[in-house]
């Protein structure tokens, strides 16, 4: 039963992409590449398909020679903290981003050396006592503090990082709301936030809920996973006794590790699914459902290039179909 689910999820993806390529048979390339705007419009945003992330347009944004997406400013604040800063005009903060991610990380990694050093003389002494010996405390000991000092550092570090990417969606054009690039930024930064944004509050305890059932599973499969891989592998050994024979371990481990797969794939589908329901309610907030359908239509003429249609005025020839529940 397993194996006909992976394979009918493997299969999806190959008939997606192959209905895609031949789709893309049926029509001539211009339909993919088509500009609305007018030739000689240098103002107005292309409402063609764009790249998904450009230099061109990063830098031109930084430089503040154009609008910037959030989604490009997001994309390279992630491997350039600050970028959205500068893009926002907040340059006062930089300092404290920088500084604040430079102190952090330089400190945790000094204290983190330090356990390593410390825990590897340690081992190197412990090695050198006779066997009788062997597990007795000896100075000098390793030294966790170090370890959690710079374990705590390196945490702070992320947060600044992490807080850098935050202040960079909250403070980008303001003026608009819903901004659905902005819910789908605070849901991948904060799985729930972009409910919140959009004003959806009931739905952030379910996609809570399920996070946390998923990364529950996961933790769970995965001790037990571990736990029959060990005895499976004891097993092996000469002498072995156990309670649970080499083909039970075996068993068990394989179906705990199916399980910890599967809960890999539940935590990811959940956390994908929050960002796109931000996204999707965000562009959908001002839609308007009203139990007014009624239809109008007119003759029209078409432009040759059918860039624009001219409305023919009041003294035309029409009709109009009305229709009302």
């Amino acid at each position: 039963m397993t194996d006909k689910i992976l394979k009918y999820l493997i299969l999806i993806p190959v008939l997606v992409v192959g209905f895609s390529v031949c789709a893309h048979a049926q029509f001539k390339e211009e339909a993919f590449t088509q500009s609305y705007n007018a030739p000689d419009d240098t103002t107005s945003a292309n409402d063609t398909s764009d790249k998904m992330f450009s230099f061109k347009e990063l830098f031109g944004g930084v430089a503040h020679k154009q609008d910037l997406r959030i989604g490009t400013m997001f994309a390279g604040s992630l491997f350039m903290p600050g970028i959205s800063q500068i893009y926002n005009r907040d340059y006062w903060k930089l300092p404290i981003i920088y500084g604040g991610i430079g102190v952090c990380a330089g400190l945790g990694g000094h204290y983190l050396h330090k356990y390593n050093v410390s825990k590897k003389k340690y081992e190197e002494l412990q090695s050198l006592l006779p066997p009788d010996m062997s597990g007795v405390n000896i100075t000098p000991g390793i030294d966790y503090n170090a370890k959690r000092t710079g374990t705590i550092l390196m945490v702070g570090a992320g947060l600044i990082y992490w807080g850098s990417l935050m202040d960079g969606a909250i403070n980008y054009k303001k003026d608009i709301h819903p901004h659905p690039g902005r819910a789908t930024v605070y849901s991948i930064l904060l799985p729930g936030l972009g409910q919140a944004y959009n004003g959806e509050y009931w739905k952030i305890p379910i996609y809570w809920g399920c996070l946390i059932g998923s990364a529950h599973f996961l933790y769970t499969n995965n001790v037990n996973y571990q736990r029959f891989k060990r005895i499976y592998t004891e097993s092996y050994q000469e002498g072995y006794n156990g309670p649970v024979t080499q083909s039970q371990a075996q068993y068990y481990r394989d179906v705990y590790r199916r399980y910890r797969d599967y809960s890999v794939v539940a935590l990811v589908g959940f956390y994908l699914l929050q960002v796109i329901d931000a996204n999707v309610f965000a562009y959908m907030h001002d839609f308007e459902v009203s139990d007014d359908i009624s239809m109008r239509v007119e003759p029209a003429v078409i432009a040759p290039d059918n860039a624009y249609a001219m409305n023919v005025g009041e003294n035309a020839i029409g009709f109009r179909i009305g229709l009302r529940f």
